[in-house]
């Protein structure tokens, strides 16, 4: 399907969505996780927070920029009592940011917008970091 400015709007305010449910995910993990072995990755979910949260500001920017309105809406969040089960729903998390973002890059560079397709670039290089974090911390 050929992608529209509309649809690609459309489809990066989906992203902010899920980029606000990340930063509530990854602060309610930070502060519900427990057990030694999780003390590093604790502090790092907090720093993955704040970074998902510039993403949204970053986002939020580009929409403006090209047209469209920033969303308030926020997408889904996953809860867990069980420690290990939030690191794994963190990381469903990233896995749907990084397919999402190379698709939109793709969608970007379809319209010539490459100012755009550079900011997506750089989010998605974060969450490949995070996907490493969270990947590194669930191998222990």
């Amino acid at each position: 399907m050929k992608i529209t400015m509309k649809k690609l709007l459309s489809e990066l305010n989906k992203d902010l969505e899920w980029e606000y449910a990340a930063a509530i995910q990854y602060v309610q993990h930070a502060a519900t996780i427990n057990g030694a072995q999780f003390d590093s990755i604790q502090k790092e979910l907090l720093i993955h927070a704040q970074e998902e949260m510039q993403h949204a500001v970053m986002l939020s920017e580009q929409i403006d920029y090209l047209g469209g309105t920033p969303t308030v809406d926020v997408e889904k969040r996953e809860l867990s009592s069980n420690s290990l089960e939030m690191l794994k729903q963190d990381l469903k998390g990233e896995e749907n940011a990084i397919a999402r973002y190379k698709e939109r890059i793709g969608q970007a560079e379809s319209l010539k917008e490459y100012g755009l397709r550079r900011v997506l670039e750089d989010i998605l290089i974060q969450e490949e970091e995070h996907k490493r974090d969270i990947a590194n911390a669930l191998s222990k």
